[in-house]
């Protein structure tokens, strides 16, 4: 019996819920492998043959490859494993966020402090009893 989900409406948002968590389980294993310094440099090394090793979907493994942050929440990634590939390639947190943005890591920074962006969602009405 599926759940009801009435998050999934949520513009620009993807929820890490259970099933975006079995989507990418490998995806997120393979991040996690990025802790251990030799993982690291086996990945640098060639990363394709690194990830290859894994038994992720090629639209993962491609997204990886282009550092496509959003394509890889999308298929199943939490940005929380997936900071573990930023932080192979030497990049902040923050440079990755404004990547996922289309921002510069400066403009990111200016947008977060002056308070983020303006909510383009707004809950639905809740049904009166």
């Amino acid at each position: 019996m599926p759940l009801d989900k009435p998050y999934t409406d949520i513009p620009g948002t993807t929820i890490f819920d259970a099933e975006q968590s079995r989507k990418g389980y490998w995806l997120n294993q393979f991040c996690m492998s990025l802790m251990k310094a030799e993982n690291r440099e086996r990945f640098k090394k060639d990363e394709r043959a690194y990830l290859d090793e894994w038994a992720m979907t090629e639209e993962q493994k491609q997204a990886v490859l282009t550092r496509d942050m959003n394509r890889m929440i999308a298929a199943g990634g939490n940005i929380y494993f997936l900071a573990k590939i930023g932080a192979t390639d030497g990049k902040s947190f923050q440079q990755m966020a404004g990547s996922m943005t289309g921002m510069s890591e400066d403009a990111y920074r200016e947008m977060m402090i002056a308070g983020g962006r303006p909510s383009t969602w707004t809950p639905p009405a809740k049904d009166k009893p």
